[in-house]
């Protein structure tokens, strides 16, 4: 399965990521389906943030009032690795709820996209998917990306 995202809006991911090397960076996804139509920055409100991350309950909660009102739906959320890869990791899969949502991993220079599902292929809890860019400025210069585990 494939998820789509802007190259402005990978490209805001990987630079994120890239500026805090000793916190996990975190936000929400938005948009509908498997197509992300803008990334939201959060603050990571989690007590250890330079390996865990929790994305503020204030700002979950707004998001979802605002797409209540028609706004763009919450389809998942992101966050970085500073010192690993891009892929989900213990933890991750322990905190992780089985309820379909997608999550992207930004570490070593990468994004890769997964979802959260009852009986993953990833430490039980995650499946992968293909990470797409679409169309925008930067888009000839980043192409497709794509990474599966079996």
């Amino acid at each position: 399965m494939t998820v789509t995202i802007s190259s402005d809006a990978l490209d805001f991911l990987l630079i994120t990521a890239a500026a805090s090397p000793d916190r996990e960076v975190c936000g929400l996804l938005l948009g509908e389906g498997n197509r992300i139509a803008r990334v939201m920055p959060c603050a990571n409100v989690a007590s250890e943030p330079w390996h865990r991350f929790e994305i503020d309950p204030v700002a979950l909660i707004a998001a979802h009032r605002v797409a209540r009102k028609d706004g763009p739906a919450v389809i998942g959320h992101y966050h970085s690795h500073p010192t690993g890869l891009a892929e989900p990791s213990p933890r991750d899969a322990a905190d992780a709820a089985p309820d379909g949502t997608i999550w992207l991993i930004v570490g070593g220079g990468e994004v890769t996209a997964w979802r959260a599902v009852a009986a993953g292929r990833r430490h039980g809890r995650f499946d992968p998917l293909t990470l797409a860019c679409a169309e925008g400025p930067g888009a000839s210069k980043r192409g497709t990306s794509s990474r599966d585990f079996a």
